[in-house]
């Protein structure tokens, strides 16, 4: 179900009633393209039952799924078929098309082969936690996250969020638990029930930009200690949690290929064709667990709307931290995790 997480924070005093969530997304309900319509974006049943509701509660967390549809032709397409018809205008005439009569052209092919295009749909889906005030996305991309939280506070009016930021950054705290003492190799130095995996990536804020992955690799050793003292610092890094998920942790704050692993889903309970309550009780209950625990290993939460600080050391951490940690963009899912 969730194979990203990125974490916003709801400013307090957002509760609306389920009936009141489902009228406002019922108004923005999914509608496929139309023959000349690039795009369509709208929310879909959680449960993919048609004409289901929009919003799903189960053990009183609530799921909503946003679908993308875009159809694309190819620019060189475009452009062939405008050529095309700049020369018959030009060989009829005698007069060669200008610029803004070109892009009129180059704009009417387009609508003329969209009716021909494939359509592509990609789905993200929402948790919103009232009780801890969190809303969680798997948007794989920042350019799906801001769609889809755009997409939901043109749906509510009143809703407020803003990302989850920590008191130490991601990077300061990855930095740290590389840089442990071999001693610490059993968790890679990470707190509490985290350990490090096999896999970082380590970038220097150069202007040569230089990197170097590990993957596969023994990370708790004097080579990637070196990297970092020559000034790279992680930007992901493979960690695991209780044994029981496994993630890429990235500077900015986001678990990328998030793995539930051996023995969570075992009692997994058969509610149905669709399992779709057990697969949100077992997901959320798991996520309820490691969030706050990754938030207290990150020194904390600043408050609600705080501007996020410089780097703010770990203790006992030499390191330098990136300037805050907006959301970036991600490149895509990777293969399967290093865990």
């Amino acid at each position: 179900m969730f194979k990203n997480v990125t974490i916003y924070r709801i400013a307090p005093g957002w509760a609306p009633a389920l009936e009141t969530m489902e009228a406002a997304l019922d108004a923005a309900r999914f509608v496929p393209c139309g023959a000349t319509q690039d795009k369509s974006v709208g929310w879909v049943e959680p449960r993919g039952e048609a004409h289901g509701p929009l919003v799903e509660s189960v053990a009183g967390q609530r799921m909503l799924k946003l679908m993308i549809e875009t159809k694309a032709v190819p620019g060189s397409v475009v452009r062939e078929k405008a050529d095309e018809e700049a020369e018959h205008i030009e060989a009829t005439t005698g007069r060669k098309p200008g610029k803004k009569q070109m892009k009129e052209l180059r704009e009417d092919a387009l609508l003329s082969l969209l009716p021909q295009a494939f359509p592509r749909r990609s789905a993200a889906w929402v948790w919103i936690d009232q009780a801890n005030g969190w809303l969680v996305t798997d948007a794989s991309s920042q350019g799906k996250a801001d769609e889809l939280v755009t997409a939901l506070v043109n749906a509510f009016n009143d809703l407020n969020v803003t990302l989850l930021q920590t008191q130490v950054t991601p990077q300061t705290a990855m930095t740290q638990w590389l840089s442990a003492p071999s001693s610490d190799e059993d968790d890679g130095g990470a707190p509490g029930g985290f350990a490090v995996e096999r896999e970082c990536e380590l970038k220097s804020g150069d202007e040569e930009k230089s990197a170097v992955k590990f993957t596969r690799h023994n990370l708790a050793t004097d080579e990637v200690r070196k990297h970092i003292t020559e000034g790279k610092l992680p930007t992901r890094l493979a960690m695991s949690w209780e044994g029981r998920v496994g993630f890429v942790l990235t500077e900015s704050l986001q678990l990328k290929r998030l793995a539930f692993l051996e023995g969570v889903f075992d009692d997994r309970a058969d509610d149905g064709e669709s399992g779709f309550d057990t697969d949100v009780a077992l997901t959320t209950g798991e996520l309820s667990k490691l969030i706050p625990e990754l938030i207290e290993a990150l020194g904390g939460e600043m408050a609600f709307g705080a501007a996020a600080s410089d780097a703010t050391a770990v203790p006992g951490s030499e390191a330098k931290a990136s300037q805050g940690h907006a959301a970036v963009t991600a490149v895509g899912d990777d293969d399967d995790p290093p865990f």
